[in-house]
């Protein structure tokens, strides 16, 4: 639950009405503003009675199951309390405190100590914290005006139960730091970050087993897509910001942590200040592109970024979405998506004959990265990486893909805001395809434009054989025409007097001939050519006659004009 708003009247109140301070006994009964969401019976509200007081903690337990134990149950019930108050004064509070800060102490309620209630919860809910139980009741009429946290009875025999209490404990302390201190609220994703963390700082995930992490991680491989700053309360939240979490302390220390916990900025923004002042100079986009390709690989050999060096996850690795493409022929395979803010996919593709190319295409508005496993067929891999144009598209092409390699697995990963509004996240779309090919499309575009040039020459020589046959069929000469004494007209062939025609047409220049061959054969050329000669002489030609146009037929007044000029 956010942070309340404040009211303008509030500040005098304080100073004429103090709030009570309590100091609970046991045996003590209150009735407290339960969260119905997470309450087994979805109740607003419950009686719970003070079961317990440690030096640090008062422990109310719900007065329904409570009483719904037998003896022996309740002294066992006690007993753990008792426990767990040790293990929370020795360890939990001293360890946490050092780290992120106190909590508000002595608090809204003038008590060091603060209020734990046990009421029954639905499994997955290991416990919560409520924020508005820091505010009076004026402003939040539902507040418990406590520093508070709530635990699952139904975890009270669990070692987890240490584990869940560290964690509202880590939100207790974001509070005052963050919301106390500078009037800001933590971006959900970074505050449950830390909490959950706090069970691998304090040591309780050292055994596995059993272990807050062995959940995150289940959790994880699950839904490995979950995007990393929406958060939509799922259990698969929680194993996306835990594994990422594990993999930036681990590469950057606890200290980026404690750092960003003391900063007005929060989310994001504060993790790059806190990788600033330490340092490093790597970008918070590359580290969670780097924490994609770990989580695929988990391989200490391709460089420290890509693998975990904590013992209990040396194994994770997520299983990426498996795609074949035929052994045999030429093939394609297209998979479009979408996706929040602050995600990956992994999809691996196995198969294919001849080139194998991939192409990738995302939503202009989102910041992608593609990065890529390709694998031999001796199981040897190295990580590379797509470039993508300000249109967020790209393409790579591998040569004998199934004769070299075993396979392909892509990663698209969006990195585009540091902080959405809650509620506002949008997804971006992204598409790729990739295609088993003989050749490529520029391959096949040059080999035709090769075949074509190639053919030109073809024809120029055949061209060129013509033109010297023509030349031998003429003694070698320009034919010289005398005088044409016959009518001419198109489809005559082989015949000398069109040859001695075409020769008279293209002694007049390209502009009336531009053929300019000399066959023999009164075709479309020659006929063009004529009507061409006989409308630049129209005053000799057609005139005469009436005629307007030229008519390509070499008729008396056309052979008159051409056996004057050949004179």
């Amino acid at each position: 639950m956010g942070k309340l708003s404040k009211t303008i009247f509030i500040f005098s109140l304080f100073i004429f009405f103090p709030l009570f301070v309590f100091a609970d006994d046991i045996g003590a009964k209150n009735n407290f503003s339960i969260n119905p969401s997470y309450d087994l019976q979805k109740r607003e509200e419950t009686s719970a009675t003070l079961q317990k007081v440690s030096n640090q903690i008062y422990y109310y337990i719900d007065d329904n199951w409570w009483n719904g134990l037998d003896s022996s149950k309740k002294e066992a019930a006690l007993k753990i309390l008792e426990d767990l108050s040790i293990e929370f004064d020795k360890k939990i509070y001293p360890t946490l405190v050092s780290y992120f800060g106190p909590e508000w102490r002595p608090g809204i309620d003038k008590d060091s100590r603060i209020t734990v209630l046990l009421h029954p919860m639905n499994e997955s809910a290991g416990g919560y914290f409520n924020s508005g139980d820091e505010y009076p009741k004026i402003q939040n009429p539902k507040s418990n005006q406590r520093e508070m946290v709530y635990l699952n009875t139904q975890y009270i025999e669990k070692s987890l139960l240490k584990s869940f209490l560290a964690h509202e404990f880590v939100h207790m302390i974001t509070f005052n730091q963050k919301d106390k201190t500078y009037d800001v609220s933590e971006d959900v994703w970074l505050n449950e970050a830390r909490a959950d963390y706090a069970s691998t700082l304090l040591g309780y995930d050292d055994v596995f087993e059993g272990s807050n992490l062995q959940l995150r991680v289940k959790m994880f491989l699950e839904k490995p897509s979950d995007s990393l700053i929406t958060w939509e309360n799922s259990k698969y939240d929680y194993g996306a910001i835990n594994l990422f979490t594990q993999y930036l302390v681990e590469n950057y220390g606890k200290e980026i942590l404690t750092d960003s916990i003391s900063y007005k900025s929060t989310g994001i923004a504060s993790i790059k200040e806190a990788l600033k002042k330490r340092g490093f100079s790597t970008s918070f986009s590359q580290i969670f592109e780097n924490w994609t390709i770990a989580v695929l690989i988990n391989d200490c050999s391709q460089g420290d970024r890509y693998c975990y060096k904590n013992l209990n996850l040396k194994k994770v690795k997520i299983s990426p979405q498996l795609n074949f493409l035929p052994l045999t022929g030429e093939s394609s395979l297209q998979f479009t998506n979408a996706n929040y803010d602050w995600s990956a996919n992994w999809y691996k593709i196995v198969g294919g004959k001849g080139k194998l190319i991939l192409e990738f295409d995302g939503q202009d508005e989102g910041d992608f990265s593609l990065s890529f496993v390709l694998c031999d067929l001796q199981e040897v891999c190295r990580v590379q990486k797509m470039s993508l144009d300000g249109e967020k598209k790209g393409q790579t092409i591998l040569e004998d893909f199934s004769k070299n390699y075993q396979s392909l697995t892509i990663i698209p990963a969006i990195h585009t805001k540091d902080f959405y509004p809650e509620g506002s996240n949008p997804t971006y779309l992204f598409t790729w395809k990739v295609s088993a090919v003989e050749k490529t499309e520029d391959e096949k575009e040059a080999e035709l434009i090769s075949s074509l040039i190639a053919q030109i020459e073809s024809l120029k020589k055949e061209l060129a054989r013509l033109q010297a046959l023509i030349g031998s069929n003429s003694g070698g000469q320009n034919i010289a025409c005398q005088k044409l004494e016959r009518n001419l007209y198109s489809g005559m062939t082989n015949s000398a007097d069109v040859r001695c025609l075409q020769q008279f047409l293209k002694n007049q220049g390209a502009e009336i001939y531009s053929g300019g061959l000399v066959t023999g054969n009164f075709g479309i050329l020659t006929y063009q050519a004529v009507v061409r000669f006989q409308e630049k002489y129209r005053a000799d030609i057609l005139t005469p006659s009436g005629l307007e146009k030229g008519t390509g037929f070499v008729g008396v007044a056309t052979r008159y004009k051409i056996n004057q000029m050949l004179m």
